[in-house]
């Protein structure tokens, strides 16, 4: 005879069964809609990239979210090239870029992807990490798009302050149930111009590899998108020779919507065909 207590007991374990093949589904779907809805991509996205084997799937968080059909709230945090300096007008900046690219790209979403814009010009490390708790945190975000390593040779930061607070601030965001991607510093003369400005990004690329964190490997799109004819340098760079200008951050959010995808997908799909 069945009490009360007993069927609580067999109906729990059965309810969790149930919400573990939900979220297999949704993660199996995930990749289909996109594809489904590839004519809606930017024309710069690669498809066959999007769903290589060359990634695995990083981002669990955004991942969940997309299987389950909720809302995905992204923040990007960073310095001038998150807060859209050079760029003619705020919406020219990356971040909004970004949630439009991703809105396109998976359409059944299109009202519950937000990309909050937590840049602010200049800032270096211990600026950032000042206001993690208020401007990351506190907005409860499944994922944070973190660019950093910029400022930090142009104003002096050790490379291993700049390596062990950064580390750091990583696992707080990942205790906190988020998920991170790091955007790496931008190829420009002015670096180019400031010794030992690019081992800040080698660093970045560094801190990637040992948390097995996905990294926007901005200054290496940049020469490449030069090396590709899809930018002149004056279509890339604003006047200052440190930021970029409207093309280069249309660029910028194209690739950050790339790889939120590319990392998002289960690892269980086959490769899609770009043909």
């Amino acid at each position: 005879m069945f009490t009360a207590s007993s069927i609580r007991t067999r109906v729990k374990p059965l309810r969790s069964l149930l919400r573990g093949a939900s979220l297999l589904v949704g993660l199996l779907v995930l990749p289909t809609a996109v594809l489904a809805y590839a004519d809606l991509l930017p024309e710069s996205f690669d498809l066959g990239t999007l769903w290589s084997d060359a990634s695995p799937s990083e981002l669990p968080h955004v991942a969940y979210q997309l299987a389950h059909g909720d809302s995905l709230r992204i923040v990007a945090f960073g310095s001038s090239s998150t807060e859209g300096i050079g760029a003619s007008t705020p919406a020219a900046a990356y971040p909004p870029r970004l949630e439009a690219a991703l809105k396109r790209a998976l359409p059944q979403f299109a009202g519950q992807v937000t990309v909050l814009n937590r840049g602010i010009g200049g800032e270096h490390v211990d600026d950032m990490l000042r206001r993690l708790d208020r401007d990351v945190l506190a907005a409860k975000p499944h994922l944070v798009i973190w660019q950093t390593g910029s400022n930090d040779p142009l104003r002096g930061v050790p490379l291993e302050h700049f390596r062990s607070e950064t580390t750091a601030a990583i696992l707080r965001m990942r205790e906190a149930g988020i998920d991170v991607v790091l955007m790496e510093p931008q190829w420009c003369p002015k670096l180019d111009a400031t010794p030992g400005a690019y081992r800040f990004r080698d660093v970045v690329r560094e801190i990637g590899d040992e948390l097995e964190l996905p990294v926007i490997r901005r200054s290496e799109l940049m020469k490449d998108w030069i090396a590709e004819a899809k930018l002149t340098r004056k279509e890339l760079f604003s006047a200052d020779g440190l930021h970029m200008a409207d093309a280069g951050y249309a660029l910028l959010a194209r690739a950050a919507a790339d790889e939120i995808l590319r990392d998002a997908r289960p690892q269980t799909v086959a490769t899609a065909s770009a043909d």
